[in-house]
């Protein structure tokens, strides 16, 4: 029934509803109504294209909606009325298939608003793949052929160009180009700029494949839109905003400039208060700020579009500076202004952060570069030095001019600078404009004569007509005088020069533009230049996720973007926003670690520990429970901590502020136990804790009454395990409810810091930093000073010693980076101290235990890490004498370990003099042990040590104090070590080069006689057994030598220091010192006897050779005579005059036998056999007969075999 009547009548059905569309009288609601059923009627296929007289109804629908009127009454009615003209313009699919084909009904549709974009190439045949397929050129030949047909682009192209037309300010109102405020009604503009932000959402894509639709919005649109983005009204704005953001979603890569001059021009103006926006203005431009800002990749756009374009403002930096500044709360409280401001500004930064880890004089310059004074630029463009007039020249090239004219080209070259004032400077700077307008838009001029002359006339023309002073104005036909034969000798049209007239009649020229630190209006003149600019402009970038110029992006907005955050952190009440500020500042310190950027990391961790309130000076009396209490606090002590584990390879002059948080921490008694020993030894705490034990926290709501009271000292060696100390005696208070709930959050807040996690995982900061880390540390526990300190200030260094130890055990790897500093901080803490104390405690034995866990890995700086140890000698006598024994357990604990690590002799020398002093006065037990291990089985004893080795036992040996058995035990060491000597000759003959080999033998020979020196010493001691024990191992050692090659020269030596030298030692000894000091002399003295008889026949056959034996043999009988005749204890001893003869007697006998002492024809009285027989007479004067006698009854060599054996 109802298709019976629409086929007949459906022009009447619909013509009830749209008289009432039509009416004048009808409100909004009735209007709504009847155009909802109208709509209905169309899409229920009611009225088809197939139906009856279908044009006539087309044609009434389309004059009633266009025709709509109703009176005003509700405003809510009236946006119900413009939805529901809205679902007309791209809901209905009915209007684009009808068979409209006159002039009229093609003028009607220009009211019709057309589909959605998918109908719009449906009705023009377009689909993508079409599209797509068509170039530039192709495109708008296409877009030609399309405007032919009478649905489709046409009509969107009218119905855009009416939108646009009811936007036209100055055609509603007359208004100046230069208002910055719509105060006429704002129904028809607020109705249009819906309509206008539909067809942007729904078809924005397809309209740059329309060169006219897209002209309309890159020019008519946006004009207007750069108008409306100043109104009063918030409505007017918000959709004018909203248009620009869908704008710059669809057609960004074809508006450019546009874009450029609306966040110039509009955004950055409305958004400050001082350009006399509202507060209502400001807010709105700054929502609309905020939303373009979480746009993913908007920001990085602005930057790669605009500011790296010099012909472009900057309008990044500007947008970023704009938020930034606008988050301050300056002399007011924090409001949502600043909340949405700062998420803006965090919206920014989280871009940046999302997108890491993924990638001469100018003259453009003078141009673009905002913030110059133009004054100067002025007078430097027009100065007549050759080099300012090429920059004029070039400086004017940058222009373009195509097709301007002359008066719009002037305008926007005289933006750019202020004309100078003098004449001179004038005409060259008018010079070069004419010249370069010429060039490009001669139109109607005939040289660039022409140009320069109406270019001086113009600005005549604008002097007079602009300056107040001048009363009697130019007309009309005095200006066309004025420029009379001025075109090559013609005149110029008339009709030109008219409207150059009014056009600078309407619109002064400004001769002094704005300063360039401000943000301009859009001016017409500005507007027709960009318009030019935009037709040779490069090409927009589109940003993809790769992080290409994120670094400089940062670099620029991150030290505003800090202080803006801190400051509204500071001023925030509400744990959202602390979470907000949170959220940016760990975006902050993300992107500065991934682009490296150490200042600005430096900067953000020095805001962020200040917020922590624990580098404030306490004033409160329970300040562990004010931190518990204090949200920002706790929330910023975790962030801190959070970007020193995470990001502390980036980290460098931060450290100092988080160690002083550490150390406040520490005070307070809320570090986690076993912090210090944890980070230097994770090995051993496993091993105390046992495995999958928790860190605990000594703290418990039963200490809850002294949380504010600090740490107190737990010991020299104290490992900070216990985080505060209960004084029993003193009676305590239960805590209440909220004492134990902010104790803990405390707890919950430190737990969550990881401190102990920044120096056990130090060993994978960078070098840089860790270096960092370490002078901190080192700085932190500044200069010490000789018995001023506090317990306090101790504590606090001990603490930091521990920490600096720690982490340079962790960073074995690294030592040499480290060890410098750490060195000297050990050796000024103990060259400084002069009483024992934790912290020179912790300081020598901090390093001897660095000595130990190291050189087993860095035995290329075994000598250095090895001579650090020599600062341990020059420790002040008390403090040595109440570590001596702890010193000596760690130096055997470290040779033990690491003997076959230590091959050089500066090495050794640094261990043995460590061990001797512990010989004296009283012998350490430890410290002889320690020598044993290197002495015993020749083992740990090499040629670079032996020497050092042979010293400390003596050191051992001569001590008087304590057992003798350790001094013999000593002895025997140094006796022993002659069989690594002559192993070391036997190896290196057969191992060695013979001139290495030679150098062996040398050393060798250098290292028996230190070794025979120093036992001869040790026979002059005072305790009989060790003394005589001393002389048996020196015969042993005299004698024992076959396997050794010992020159004859260093035999002589022998004799000199050592067997002649201990004779007289003891001679005098025997002669001058009484029997209750030195016991049993005599028998000392039959033992010295023995070796030198023993020595000098076992040598004999060699040294008879030499021609010093002269001197050899008068010294060994020489001190034979004074042994026969010394004195013990006041007589003579009856034992040596026993014993002295009888070897006497059988040395003769041997070297008779040998052929050294024979009786030679014609020897004079100095001879040897003369000589001989002097000194025997001098002895025993019966003794050379008996000995002559029993020559002469020799006749055998074996009997010389049997003399020798019995002296032996």
């Amino acid at each position: 029934m109802a298709a019976s009547v629409a086929y007949h009548q459906s022009a009447v059905y619909l013509q009830p509803f749209l008289d009432v569309i039509r009416s004048d009288e009808t409100g909004a609601p009735i209007t709504g109504v009847a155009l909802s059923s109208v709509y209905n009627i169309l899409t229920v296929d009611v009225i088809h294209q197939n139906t009856v007289n279908v044009d006539d109804a087309m044609h009434m629908l389309v004059d009633a909606i266009t025709s709509c009127r109703f009176e005003v009454t509700d405003p809510a009615s009236e946006e119900v009325v413009a939805g529901v003209n809205n679902e007309y313009a791209f809901g209905s699919r009915h209007l684009e298939n009808g068979s409209l084909n006159s002039e009229y009904d093609l003028q009607q549709l220009s009211t019709i608003p057309a589909s959605n974009d998918s109908s719009v190439r449906a009705a023009s045949g377009i689909d993508e793949t079409t599209i797509g397929a068509f170039g530039r050129k192709e495109a708008v030949q296409y877009d030609l052929h399309l405007m032919t047909e009478p649905y489709g682009v046409p009509c969107m192209v009218e119905i855009f160009h009416f939108l646009c037309s009811l936007l036209n300010v100055s055609e509603h109102m007359g208004m100046g180009p230069r208002s910055n405020t719509i105060a006429f009604d704002e129904d028809v503009p607020l109705f249009s700029l819906v309509l206008i932000n539909s067809v942007i959402e729904l078809g924005g894509v397809s309209i740059q494949h329309h060169p006219k639709l897209l002209n309309l919005v890159r020019d008519e649109l946006f004009r207007n839109l750069m108008q409306f983005g100043l109104s009063t009204s918030p409505l007017i704005l918000s959709m004018a905003y909203s248009i620009v953001l869908n704008l710059y979603h669809h057609l960004r890569t074809e508006l450019k400039l546009q874009l450029e001059a609306f966040f110039s021009c509009v955004i950055l103006r409305l958004a400050q208060s001082r350009y006399g926006a509202s507060y209502q203005q400001q807010e709105v431009a700054m929502e609309a700020l905020v939303d373009f800002c979480r746009q993913k990749n908007f920001m990085v756009e602005m930057y790669a579009n605009l500011d790296c374009d010099i012909t472009c403002s900057n309008v990044f930096e500007e947008l970023a500076n704009l938020l930034s500044k606008s988050a301050f709360p300056v002399n007011c409280p924090l409001s949502s202004f600043h909340i949405l401001a700062l998420d803006g500004l965090i919206a920014v930064i989280q871009g940046i952060a999302e997108r890491v880890g993924n990638g001469s004089v100018s003259s453009a310059h003078l141009q673009y570069t905002a913030g110059l004074d133009k004054n100067l630029v002025g007078d430097f463009l027009g100065n007549h030095d050759e080099f300012c007039v090429q920059v004029l020249h070039k400086f004017a090239g940058t222009f373009d001019f195509q097709d301007m004219n002359l008066d719009t080209a002037l305008r926007l070259f005289l933006e750019t600078f202020r004309l100078p004032g003098e004449s001179q400077k004038i005409q060259r700077v008018l010079e070069a404009f004419s010249e370069r307008y010429y060039e490009q838009s001669p139109l109607i001029l005939a040289n660039k004569d022409a140009a320069l002359l109406l270019s001086y006339s113009i600005i005549m023309l604008n002097t007079d007509q602009h300056n107040v002073q001048v009363k009697k104005k130019m007309t009309e036909e005095d200006f066309i005088r004025n420029n009379r034969h001025i075109n090559g000798g013609s005149d110029l049209p008339r009709e030109f020069l008219a409207e150059l007239y009014h056009s600078i009649c309407k619109n002064e020229i400004r001769t002094t533009p704005e300063q360039g630190a401000g943000y301009p209006e859009m001016t017409p003149c500005r507007w027709i230049g960009l318009m030019h600019k935009s037709k040779k402009n490069a090409p927009f970038i589109v940003s993809d996720s790769r992080a290409y110029l994120d670094h400089d992006m940062f670099a620029i907005i991150s030290g505003p973007t800090i202080a803006a955050i801190s400051v509204v952190f500071d001023h925030a009440e509400h744990e959202e926003v602390y979470q907000t500020c949170i959220d940016g500042f760990l975006a902050i310190a993300k992107i500065s670690a991934c682009h490296h950027l150490e200042d600005v990391l430096d900067d953000l961790v020095v805001s962020l520990c200040k917020f922590t309130t624990l580098l404030n000076p306490s004033s409160v009396e329970e300040p562990v429970l004010a931190f518990g209490d204090d949200t920002k606090a706790r929330m910023s002590t975790v962030t801190v901590f959070t970007i020193a584990n995470r990001y502390g390879d980036y980290i460098r002059t931060g450290w100092r502020n988080i160690l002083d948080c550490i150390l406040r921490l520490n005070k307070l008694g809320l570090l986690p136990a076993r912090v210090a020993s944890n980070a230097a030894d994770e090995s051993e705490f496993s091993a105390d804790a046992g495995p999958g034990k928790p860190i605990t926290n000594a703290l418990s709501s039963v200490q809850m009454a002294t949380m504010g009271t600090p740490r107190r000292s737990s010991g020299l060696m104290g490992r900070f395990s216990q985080l505060l100390s209960l004084d029993t005696e003193e009676p305590r208070s239960q805590p209440t409810e909220q004492q134990l709930s902010a104790h803990q959050r405390t707890l919950q807040t430190i737990q969550k810091c990881h401190i102990d996690g920044i120096f056990t995982e130090s060993k994978f900061l960078q070098p840089d930093s860790l270096l960092q880390l370490a002078r901190a540390l080192i700085g932190a526990t500044g200069q010490p000073q000789k018995g001023n300190s506090s317990p306090e200030d101790d504590g606090t260094a001990v603490f930091c010693l521990e920490l600096l130890i720690a982490i340079t055990l962790n960073n074995r790897d690294r030592i040499v980076l480290l060890w410098q500093g750490v060195y000297e901080h050990i050796s000024n803490i103990v060259q400084s101290t002069v009483m024992p104390c934790a912290l020179v405690e912790k300081a020598v034995f901090g390093l001897l235990r660095i000595c130990q866990r190291l050189l087993p890995y860095k035995e290329n700086l075994a000598d250095e890490l090895l001579r650090s140890l020599q600062f341990v000698l020059k420790l002040d006598v008390r403090v040595a004498d109440a570590y001596c024994e702890q010193i000596t357990l760690e130096v055997s604990r470290l040779v033990k370990a690491n003997a076959s690590h230590i091959r050089s002799q500066l090495g050794w020398h640094t261990i043995t003099s460590l061990i001797s002093i512990t010989a004296r006065p009283e012998p350490s037990e430890a410290g002889f042990d320690t020598l044993s291990f290197i002495m015993s089985d020749g083992t740990h004893l090499l040629p670079t040590n032996y020497i050092l080795c042979v010293d400390a036992s003596k050191e051992f040996a001569e001590s008087r104090v304590g057992q003798v058995d350790r001094s013999v035990r000593a002895l025997d060491l140094m006796a022993g070590s002659v069989d690594c000597l002559a192993r070391w000759a036997h190896e290196a003959k057969l191992s060695m080069n013979e001139e290495d080999a030679v150098k062996m033998s040398r050393d060798i020979g250098e290292m028996w006689l230190r070794l025979v020196q120093g036992l001869r010493k040790v026979c002059l001691d005072q305790r009989e057994v060790v003394r005589n024990h001393a002389l048996l191992l020196l015969r042993n050692c005299l004698t024992g030598v076959d396997g050794i090659p010992l020159p004859y020269g260093l035999w002589l030596q022998c004799f000199d220091l050592v067997i002649f030298t201990v004779l007289d030692d003891l001679f005098e000894i025997a002669q001058v010192h009484s029997q209750k000091e030195y016991r049993n002399m005599e028998g000392t003295l039959i033992l010295a006897m023995q070796l030198l008889s023993k020595v000098f026949l076992q040598l004999l056959p060699d040294l008879s050779h030499l021609t010093t034996f002269c001197k050899v043999w008068p010294g060994v009988i020489s001190r034979m005579g004074n042994y026969m005749k010394v004195k013990v204890g006041g007589r003579k001893s009856e034992k040596l005059q026993d014993e002295v003869p009888e070897l006497l007697k059988n040395t003769l006998l041997v070297m008779h036998l040998r052929g050294v002492l024979v009786q030679k024809s014609g020897s004079d009285e100095d001879g040897l056999w003369e000589q001989t027989w002097l000194h025997v007479n001098k002895i025993a004067p019966s003794l050379q007969a008996e000995v002559l006698a029993q020559i002469l009854v020799q006749s055998h060599p074996q009997e010389v075999l049997a003399v020798v054996g019995r002296v032996q």
